[in-house]
């Protein structure tokens, strides 16, 4: 487990601000966030470093880019074993219909967020690169109506341990 690092309210703040728009000039975070241009570009620079900033992403449009049909394909792979996780999980990254791929506990193994241009191409998706897989033993499909970004995400408020939460 990666180590956590220490955020002031300062870092915070430019946190939340570009994870909202990551596009914001320094010029105008800095004046967002009352510090200098030049140190909020160090400080940006230093939560790159410290791994807490990872990137920037382009978010798209999945239905109008023609794929107006998003999924959720929850995926047993039998055996588990670790030749097999390697390859499996390369092959699904590769296809163009993946936006998101998580390896879980549980009686799945997998869960593939997709995203089809409609219900046949999304049987096609499941029939022709996931079931044909010898060690794929089961796929189960949950369609999506509607999804919500959230975030921003922050560090727990100081003193909240994870016990706390139940």
């Amino acid at each position: 487990m990666a180590e956590s690092v220490a955020l002031d309210p300062v870092d915070l703040k430019i946190l939340r601000l570009l994870q909202n728009d990551a596009r914001t000039t320094y010029r105008d975070l800095a004046a967002e966030v009352g510090v200098a241009p030049s140190t909020c570009l160090d400080r940006v620079t230093r939560l790159r470093r410290s791994g807490v900033i990872l990137g920037h992403r382009l978010a798209l449009d999945p239905a109008r880019l023609g794929r107006g049909l998003q999924a959720l394909l929850m995926v047993q792979v039998r055996p588990h074993r670790r030749e097999l996780i390697g390859p499996f999980v390369e092959r699904i990254r590769a296809l163009p219909e993946s936006l998101a791929l998580f390896h879980l506990t549980g009686p799945d193994d997998y869960l593939v967020h997709v995203a089809v241009t409609d219900m046949a191409d999304l049987q096609r998706l499941v029939l022709d690169e996931f079931t044909s897989q010898r060690e794929v033993a089961r796929v189960e499909t949950r369609l999506i109506f509607q999804q919500w970004e959230c975030g921003p995400l922050l560090p727990p408020a100081p003193g909240r341990q994870a016990s706390d939460a139940g």
